[in-house]
């Protein structure tokens, strides 16, 4: 290495140590804070402030404090180093910029073409937290042709274990346009496998609660993601970038209003997640709200205040007009009457006020009437009384469901009560949707919905009405739906979303997926996909694919994870949910987690059931079988859709084993 080379490295590890100090410092400052207040919850909320920062502070030497520099040209020939976070010196000066800053826009996005100020773009290569290498970009060079970074090379493709890592030093420029989108703007993001559509996503979290965070702060943030093992798998990211505001839940855990005893029969669970449910649950509430056909009387000292049914009627009419959640009619009612009350009051010559009003409101006499007249729903009792009178579901799904429709949905033996009902996953959606119609449900101000394409439309529109009035981030691939109840189109789930306004981003460049293995994996679009652009693999790597046939496929992939097992990075033996105990009987001997085990993202070897590998990525997979993946799904279209999920997830190499005849959709080049 050149002398000067030397020199200039060891400068910028100098820079780096002299920025680690820095952050230590301002993390010490922080910590040493004194709180004082008369009043306790002033105490504790300053506090949880202080122990907030003191987390976004926290420095991990294995994570680079920051992996670029940009060189600006005249007038200010200011050089600014780019970061996770923003670290500054003892007099307030930066020492690093945070990647999400306006002026760290021309790391992503500058060329030779359009340099936007800039002279020299710098990236850093580092070795468990040690900087190694760095390279230079000049941006002022003849020439169309931007140079290819080795260092971005070599970060993409670094062996990973355990959960996934941020890409902040490796964001594209069509990436970076949909990570800085306003905090008003909803984007739907259609991504090939190995775009980093999810991981877009989450940074497009991390730089809106940077960009928005008095607002966000207030508001909310919440990343929706498939399953628990999902959340798990992610869950590092946003706090790697000094995000701990976000919240993470599954749509599952999001309903839970009951408790969920598992999924239903499919064919049931596809119409339950049908959005024509809607209108029979909206039938069905406002099915309590009764005419009177008697007046209201009120005594009251020596007289008794009468309301006429006419009068109440109109009051009742007035209110359902207004379009009004059913408990804020029902909490109007009583303050309506009693006004009614006390224009009687005053027209016999008193003088009543509000307080006279309140207590009326609150009389036996009008909260009875009240009642009767607009009673309270229960959303699971009601749910129930549905499923379990065919009367009154067919007086309520009439000319919106056919008969034999309504007869799927009628319970085979009724449990002693809804508190003893095992409800399904699609079951508690519904539940959602009534207790949403009875009390309007909270809007978050942005939520990140991940894999969105297996939502059914009540699905989604629970996820919509949590962000009602915010934006969304909708990330998902329609080739991977694998639910019998999957979306068909992006405008579809939009609309149930609430979002039909939605700018669609479509990202086939596949940062992540070898070309060999995408390009197999590919064969399967025509039959799963046939409208979708096939990926393309951008990485110069080709990667390794072996399709080995053999006499038995799970001996055959103990040898193979065994051999693996030698080279660096995580294994996903993915298999057949079927499967998924014969395997764990084949590794013994061999140490492995279960995807699903609460410890399932710590482990080199993960075995991965097939219908939990979504979202997922490991450097090496084995695939055991892909005849018995297709078969494990309810019709052979969601099966090939699951098999396209599981041969997308190695970032190096992807060994596929199978006894069976591969699907013939595979078999044809």
């Amino acid at each position: 290495m050149p002398s000067d080379t030397s020199d200039t490295l060891q400068a910028e590890k100098d820079y780096l140590k002299t920025s680690r100090a820095a952050l230590a410092q301002m993390r010490e400052k922080t910590g040493a804070l004194e709180i004082h207040s008369a009043d306790r919850v002033n105490q504790e909320f300053l506090q949880a402030a202080i122990f907030r920062r003191m987390k976004e502070l926290e420095d991990d030497p294995d994570v680079p404090l920051f992996f670029g520099r940009l060189d600006y040209l005249e007038p200010t020939d200011e050089t600014f180093h780019i970061g996770r976070r923003h670290v500054n010196d003892a007099l307030g000066e930066p020492l690093v910029v945070d990647w999400r800053a306006d002026i760290s826009v021309p790391f992503y996005r500058a060329s030779k073409t359009e340099p936007m100020g800039v002279g020299v773009r710098r990236r850093f290569g580092f070795t468990h937290g040690e900087m190694t290498a760095f390279e230079d970009e000049d941006l002022t060079a003849s020439g169309e042709d931007d140079q290819h970074s080795d260092i971005l090379d070599a970060e993409i493709e670094r062996p990973r274990s355990g959960p996934m890592r941020d890409i902040v030093a490796t964001i594209q420029p069509e990436q970076d346009v949909i990570v800085r989108a306003g905090v008003e703007d909803t984007i739907c993001v259609q991504g090939a496998p190995g775009t980093g559509k999810t991981a877009v996503g989450l940074h497009r979290a991390a730089y809106l609660l940077y960009a928005y965070r008095d607002q966000l702060s207030r508001a909310g943030v919440l990343v929706v993601g498939p399953n628990a093992s999902f959340l798990r798998y992610i869950g590092d990211v946003l706090p790697a970038l000094g995000e701990i505001e976000a919240k993470q839940t599954t749509v599952e855990e999001m309903v839970a209003r009951v408790k969920v005893a598992g999924p239903g029969p499919a064919l049931v669970d596809v119409l339950k997640g049908d959005a024509r449910m809607a209108e029979v649950l909206h039938r069905a509430v406002w099915s309590h709200v009764k005419l009177p056909e008697e007046s209201l009387v009120v005594p009251r000292g020596a007289h008794r205040w009468r309301v006429a049914a006419y009068q109440a009627e109109e009051l009742v009419t007035e209110l359902r007009s207004r379009g009004i959640r059913y408990g804020a009619g029902r909490a109007m009612l009583p303050q309506r009457l009693a006004h009614a009350v006390l224009l009687r009051m005053e027209a016999a010559g008193d003088s009543p006020d509000d307080r006279v009003q309140d207590s009326v409101a609150r009389s036996r006499p009008v909260k009875q009437y009240a009642d009767a007249l607009w009673p309270a729903v229960d959303p699971a009792k009601l749910l129930f009384r549905l499923f379990t009178d065919p009367d009154l579901l067919a007086r309520h799904a009439d000319g919106i469901l056919t008969a034999e429709e309504q007869a799927l949905l009628i319970w085979d033996k009724v449990p002693r009560s809804a508190g003893a009902a095992k409800w399904s996953v699609a079951d508690a959606t519904l539940i959602d949707e009534i207790a949403d119609l009875v009390d309007r449900t909270p809007s978050l101000g942005h939520v990140v919905l991940d894999e969105a394409q297996d939502l059914s439309a009540m699905q989604l529109r629970a996820v919509g009405r949590r962000c009602s009035t915010g934006s969304m981030t909708v990330l998902g691939d329609i080739a991977q739906g694998t639910t019998p109840w999957a979306t068909p189109s992006w405008d579809e789930a939009l609309k149930h979303l609430g979002k039909t306004s939605a700018h669609t981003e479509e990202l086939t460049a596949g940062f992540r997926v070898p070309g060999q293995v995408i390009e197999y994996a590919a064969r399967l679009l025509p039959s799963i996909a046939p409208h979708l652009k096939p990926p393309t693999a951008v990485r110069r790597a080709r990667g390794e694919l072996t399709i080995t046939r053999v006499p038995d496929s799970l001996a055959a992939a103990v040898t193979t994870v065994r051999e693996v097992s030698e080279r660096l990075g995580s294994i996903g033996l993915i298999v057949p949910d079927a499967l998924v105990p014969a395997a764990r009987k084949a590794l013994q001997g061999i140490p492995f987690s279960v995807l699903g085990d609460e410890d399932d993202v710590e482990a080199h070897l993960d075995v991965v059931p097939a219908s939990l590998a979504k979202g997922l990525e490991f450097d090496h997979v084995v695939l055991v079988e892909p005849a018995g993946i297709v078969a494990g799904e309810a019709d052979e279209r969601t099966g090939l859709r699951r098999l396209y999920v599981c041969l997308t997830r190695a970032v190096t190499s992807l060994v596929v084993l199978h006894s069976e005849d591969l699907p013939a959709v595979l078999s044809q080049p």
